[in-house]
């Protein structure tokens, strides 16, 4: 059953890692690295569901993960510039039309507000530290917009997985569908994921 195994693995892995390896999954979430939050949250949330990990502490340590990888990506905005991200995303298949993306939409809706927006918009919550950093943003309401934001979208997900561990028993009886479902939404992803970054696009 692979809904099984993947569950099996992913909690292992926070079983071996602990508070810490979810902040550092959360940081490389609100950096330019491929991992989504929407596969590491609600797994979290099966930790507090089984009563391994604390709701507070859970949610406490991946809103500093995102504290962190947000500063680190705010950093290289403000300090090195558009060409240090693009030198630096080169390594993580940073796809320069999405940081482009990004950029436009910081610049269309300038303001506090628009940080914490984006901690709800897929793609843009990953790059939009960046051009925050570049447009040197006072820190103090980056920080707070992130702070707010990142734990707001980070309790939904991790929510979604205590609801969502409390009905496995339901989930394991159909499984076979479910697996139909989990491989063809991989597959689809992990396509989706190297065309979008490996395909050139043409300048307007």
């Amino acid at each position: 059953m692979i809904t099984e195994k993947i569950s099996e693995i992913a909690v292992k892995i926070l079983d071996t890692t602990g508070y810490w390896g979810a902040g550092f999954l959360m940081a490389l979430e609100s950096m330019i690295a491929p991992v989504p939050s929407e596969a590491v949250m609600p797994f979290v949330g099966f930790q507090v569901a089984d009563g391994k990990w604390n709701l507070w502490l859970a949610i406490g340590a991946t809103s500093m993960g995102s504290i962190v990888g947000s500063l680190l990506s705010y950093g290289m905005g403000y300090y090195g510039g558009k060409p240090l991200v693009l030198k630096a995303g080169q390594y993580l298949l940073l796809n320069q039309h999405d940081l482009e993306l990004t950029e436009t939409f910081f610049h269309k809706r300038k303001g506090s507000w628009t940080i914490f927006i984006s901690r709800f918009i897929p793609v843009i919550r990953h790059f939009i530290s960046i051009p925050a950093g570049i447009g040197k943003m006072p820190l103090a309401p980056f920080l707070a917009m992130t702070f707010i934001g990142a734990t707001v979208w980070n309790t939904f997900l991790l929510v979604c997985g205590m609801k969502l561990r409390e009905q496995w028993p339901v989930i394991q009886k159909y499984s076979h569908q479910a697996d139909i479902v989990v491989v063809a939404a991989i597959l689809a992803g992990v396509g989706w994921f190297v065309y979008s970054r490996k395909t050139p696009r043409k300048q307007p």
